[in-house]
């Protein structure tokens, strides 16, 4: 469906209202579990039922709260009916503690802020004994051990209630809060959810809906008893990450897709509403308004309510390969966060004014994004905002890992998803797949492609950024996403990959390079043991993906087509994705998948091959486009190559004179990082 991008505050209330009573039907008896349909988390039946009260009843708080209390479908006395029910530990539907269920941690923190945001129509009429129910079992909170990412908001949201309402809480738990969220403060608005090896490299929509919005609701909840300064702390640095995530939201409403969590879907509006509601946005009233009204309809229009009203697992259609274990059939509800915006009155200039143009469709812009290493290029033409990641990939720097999709691909685009198959032999929830789009990987004796992860920021400067990583084959050659300490990986060389981001073309270049005081070749086994001393294995061939499209017929030869060095792929709606050899590469092929994208049941991934094993301390080039036309041959930019010391540098001569440079520094006496680990 699509509607008019001005559409009234009215629209958003019968939308959050018909989200709310499509749950009833699943609701235990007292409404304390909501037991939705569908595979439960790894968590279990009766933590996803407590996740289906508490999010479903953050949204109803965020209801009650604009609309002053009116309530014409009763949302306040059937939530306050689970309430007891939910705390009563004599009741069949009680709710489990923290001891019993980790993730009633994160869940306590929805039913905190929905009880902050309705106290006059629920808490306040609650009885004594619930009331007191209710604060023991948020008082188990306290002084509980917390992981070092976002979930110490849980914590700290939970307990700044509880003191407001007479429970119980310390001070060591908020001081803890505060000051790690300053540890991850990674600068010009954006914070890394947590350490990885004491770096921020965890960088995604975590940044929006958990870093921003819970710190600001913490304030929100203490009043005037809050820190001195720490509102004006979190709404300064809001304002700093909303001058760029308005630029990371395509003409067709949709958030970047990138990281995990993603079917939580338009809860990437939470700090866009978070800034309206705390003043902390450099957003123009009309602005918010279109951007979260074309968010909401670009899911909504795509299939994540199904014909029961009930949010999917999956992004547009129901999808399981970017759920993650935690994921169960209520997850989709902190969805609930991109509704905030309800709290605001219908007099709020957010509702009130004319709606505007989003930043992507005023004109081209393009920018490189320091804190979490991408180069950003958004193009007014067709809507299209593209991301090539240099920086955080979530993971620890001490030793390899195998690719998560949604972390380590080169390049991600609110047009087009990484592919994610599942593995239907494992049983696990997550993709299992060698990397292929937007990847530049070592293809090794056996036909397996190599991972990425962990890699290290070379430089990032304008238009082009450089980072490296060590190829390694994780056992069994796909992505586990139980990947620990233990899991075992064979090494091979180091690949060092630059880019040029100009418009809708990424002008990629790769050098391989062995590993100082090591011939680093690839294994065609992670023991080597058939390997005769001295005797070298043959070098890998090096691969590069492009865009993954869904497509309509990936048999279509009018759509799909691959030759000599170029091979195209026009996807669903249009959209086309082009990869160009110009150095060094060639064999261009096309990848088909079924059943491996988010964005339709087929898609297509445009890849180049070295037309022999891979030549060391050499510039591989190819141009990687995406954009809602083809890309012509004179629309190429002129590359040329030279050596500069010991490093690779590709000049390319862009049209109207622009010129860049990226630059592939050698590894030389760059030892193992790992110290061979992972060979047994």
């Amino acid at each position: 469906m699509n509607r008019d991008p001005a559409q009234d505050r009215a629209h958003w209330e019968r939308t959050a209202d018909e989200l709310l009573l499509a749950v009833r039907p699943y609701a235990s008896d007292r409404h304390a579990l909501v037991r939705l349909p569908g595979v439960a988390s790894a968590n279990g039946a009766w933590s996803d039922g407590l996740e289906g009260f508490a999010r479903t009843f953050l949204l109803a708080g965020f209801r009650l709260r604009g609309a002053d209390g009116e309530d014409p479908h009763g949302f306040a006395e059937w939530y306050a009916r689970g309430l007891a029910a939910g705390t009563d530990p004599d009741s069949a539907e009680r709710w489990p503690t923290f001891a019993e269920s980790n993730q009633a941690k994160v869940e306590a923190a929805s039913v905190a802020l929905a009880l902050h945001e309705t106290r006059p129509w629920i808490w306040d009429r609650l009885t004594d004994g619930v009331r007191q129910r209710v604060l023991d079992w948020l008082g188990l909170m306290v002084g509980t051990d917390m992981p070092d990412n976002n979930w110490i908001w849980f914590q700290g949201v939970t307990e700044v209630f509880a003191r407001t309402a007479g429970g119980s809480w310390r001070q060591e738990d908020l001081d803890r809060t505060i000051a790690l969220t300053d540890a991850w403060y990674a600068g010009d608005g954006w914070y890394s959810d947590g350490l990885s090896g004491g770096e921020h490299r965890n960088f995604d929509h975590y940044n929006g809906w958990a870093m921003h919005l819970y710190p600001l609701w913490f304030c929100r909840i203490l009043g005037d008893a809050a820190p001195a300064g720490l509102l004006d702390r979190y709404r300064a640095r809001l304002r700093g990450f909303l001058a760029d995530q308005r630029l990371l939201v395509g003409a067709n409403g949709s958030p970047l897709i990138q990281g995990r969590s993603l079917t939580y879907r338009f809860a990437a509006l939470a700090p866009v509403w978070a800034g309206a509601v705390f003043d902390a946005t450099p957003l123009a009233p009309g602005e918010t308004r279109a951007l979260a009204s074309r968010m909401l309809d670009h899911f909504t229009g795509h299939g994540a309510v199904d014909r029961d009203g009930l949010l999917t697992l999956g992004w547009h259609r129901p999808f399981r390969g970017l759920l993650q274990t935690y994921s169960g059939p209520a997850s989709p509800y902190w969805a609930s966060k991109g509704l905030i915006g309800l709290v605001l009155p219908p007099t709020h200039p957010v509702w009130t004014a004319e709606a505007t143009p989003l930043a992507v469709e005023r004109g081209d812009e393009a920018r490189a994004l320091a804190a979490p290493g991408w180069l950003v290029s958004a193009t007014a033409s067709d809507g299209v905002v593209r991301v090539v990641d240099h920086g955080g990939d979530h993971t620890d720097p001490a030793r390899p890992h195998s690719d998560d999709p949604c972390y380590a691909r080169l390049a991600y685009s609110t047009h087009a998803a990484p592919e994610m198959p599942l593995d239907p032999t494992s049983g696990a929830t997550g993709p299992a797949t060698d990397p292929l789009d937007s990847a530049a990987v070592l293809i090794d004796t056996q036909g397996r492609a190599s991972h990425r992860r962990p890699a290290t920021r070379i430089s990032l400067e304008g238009a082009t950024a450089v980072s490296r990583s060590r190829a390694h084959w994780p056992e069994g050659g796909a992505w586990n996403p139980f990947d620990g300490p233990d899991t075992r990986y064979a090494l091979g060389p180091w690949i060092t990959v630059g880019s040029a981001l100009r418009g809708s073309v990424e002008i990629r270049a790769v050098r391989v390079d062995p590993v100082a005081g090591e011939d680093a070749t690839a294994p065609g086994d992670p023991g080597d043991d058939a390997l005769t001393p001295g005797d070298p294995a043959p070098l890998p061939w090096l691969r590069v993906g492009g865009w993954a499209l869904a497509v309509d017929d990936p048999e279509d030869a009018g759509a799909c087509a691959a030759g000599g060095d170029r091979a195209e792929v026009r996807g669903t709606g249009g959209l086309h994705s082009v990869l160009v050899a110009l150095h060094g590469l060639g064999d261009a092929q096309l990848v088909r998948g079924r059943d491996a994208n988010p964005l339709g049941a087929a898609s297509a991934t445009p890849v180049l091959r070295t037309p022999g094993p891979v030549a060391y301390a050499t510039p591989y080039v190819a141009a990687v486009h995406l954009g809602g036309a083809g890309l012509p041959v004179d629309g190429l930019p002129r590359v040329t190559t030279r050596v500069d010391g010991t490093a690779l540098v590709v000049e390319v001569a862009w049209s109207g004179g622009i010129r860049d440079a990226i630059r592939l520094p050698s590894p030389a006496g760059i030892a193992d990082p790992w110290k061979r680990l992972g060979r047994p």
